[in-house]
């Protein structure tokens, strides 16, 4: 761990003064977002730009204030999103720190921070998650134990409860769950670690800026999830890649049209 204050690098862009107006609340505008999620983008620039890596210790939050023409509550809000999403570690009485667990894939491990505002990265990551995950698949229709497929299935039940009852956080857990036992019933530990990592990344990217609703987007992954499962249920590898690979496109056209919304209301 590196204790040494933070090098003196510049913030790649302040907050315009109209932006550091509302922090919290709902908004009914086009396009709108929170001054604290665009600080927490700022932040995680600020991190990968100074090449600061696990364990290095930031600028504090009134020095963040300070570089970002912001107030030191916006940036307190802004820390606590990214301590949920394992960015940034606060220490009591010792400052703030790039985090050093699971959350921060480290540059020895990715060729360097994966950033969630960075929509080429995003991009990639979901490329890079359609690959992995039709592998899984398509493995999991030739391997899944009755217990595995159970496991799958009842995720997916829990998906359509969660849609149908408007419970946000019940979906997600139950997307999470299908995902990963997904992966489990490849019996291939690479891929399994592969597509855990890549969700996390892409909680990431999804915790600023892309607010957990449930919308026409969910029911469709609630119709692709069950047909995912009745393809590895009865031993068919090619359509459940098949069907693997139209559930994220369809995910990530979702992405796309939310950006552009935030972008051009």
């Amino acid at each position: 761990m590196n204790d040494t204050p933070a090098p003196e690098v510049a913030l790649p862009t302040q907050v315009s003064p109209a932006a550091a107006v509302t922090v919290s609340g709902a908004d009914a505008r086009p396009g709108y977002r929170p001054t604290y999620e665009v600080v927490a983008e700022r932040i995680l620039e600020f991190i990968a730009e100074s090449r600061l890596v696990a364990g290095d210790r930031m600028p504090t939050e009134n020095d963040l204030a300070q570089r970002l023409n912001t107030s030191r509550t916006v940036v307190r809000e802004a820390v606590k999103i990214l301590s949920a999403l394992g960015r940034v570690r606060a220490h009591k009485g010792r400052g703030l720190f790039v985090a050093d667990d699971e959350g921060m894939l480290i540059t020895s491990r990715w060729g360097g921070f994966f950033r969630p505002v960075d929509l080429d990265h995003v991009f990639m990551l979901f490329e890079f998650r359609r690959v992995q995950e039709m592998a899984a698949s398509s493995l999991a229709a030739t391997r899944a134990t009755p217990a595995e497929l159970r496991t799958i299935e009842v995720a997916m039940q829990r998906c359509r409860h969660g849609f149908v009852h408007g419970q946000v956080d019940e979906f997600n857990e139950a997307d999470e769950a299908f995902h990963g036992a997904v992966a489990t019933a490849s019996h291939n530990a690479f891929l399994v670690s592969a597509v855990r990592d890549a969700r996390r990344l892409q909680r990431q990217s999804s915790a600023i800026g892309i607010h957990d609703t449930l919308g026409e987007g969910t029911e469709s992954a609630v119709v692709e999830h069950e047909v995912i499962y009745r393809a590895i249920r009865d031993g068919r590898p090619d359509e459940a890649a098949e069907a693997t690979a139209a559930h994220l496109d369809r995910t990530l056209e979702d992405y796309r049209r939310e950006i552009q919304r935030r972008l051009f209301g």
